[in-house]
């Protein structure tokens, strides 16, 4: 069995379903996670901000949320690992103003994203530099090795 990434996208953002998809895989099968299915929604400011008041209290956008799930597809048996909401248009800006690319911005924060809903964290030091070594050796191996700085 495999794991499956469903993305889903508005309209305006598309064009990045396929380097989302890859992103998670990499990271998924980088932790050797056999089974497994999770979804992510590329999405605008507004529906980040408004989830994110919702679940965690918090009335700002954000870049990337994670909702992880823990339950069993009722269909396959297969575990739901959980939704990730990335906001494009703030991941635009991060590139912009970091000097890459829109795909590798999305690639980091899918990545970032799927690690939250495994459980990682980066709450202190010893679990944050867990958590960017994941990232930075998946983003190498998707080719992407410049440091993105993510600084959350």
């Amino acid at each position: 069995m495999t794991t499956q990434v469903n993305v889903q996208a508005e309209a305006d953002f598309r064009g990045w379903n396929t380097c989302v998809t890859r992103a998670c895989q990499k990271i998924l099968s980088q932790l050797d996670l056999t089974q497994g299915s999770l979804t992510v929604v590329l999405t605008d400011d507004h529906k980040v901000r408004q989830m994110n008041e919702e679940y965690a209290g918090e009335d700002h956008a954000t870049d990337v949320l994670s909702f992880p799930s823990g339950d069993l597809d009722p269909e396959t048996g297969v575990p739901y690992l959980g939704d990730i909401l990335i906001a494009v248009p703030i991941a635009q800006k991060q590139a912009d103003e970091k000097g890459h690319d829109l795909g590798d911005e999305l690639s980091l924060l899918a990545i970032h994203g799927t690690l939250h809903l495994l459980g990682y964290d980066h709450a202190d030091e010893e679990s944050k530099n867990r958590m960017w070594s994941l990232q930075t050796a998946a983003l190498q191996s998707l080719g992407i090795t410049e440091n993105l700085g993510y600084k959350t």
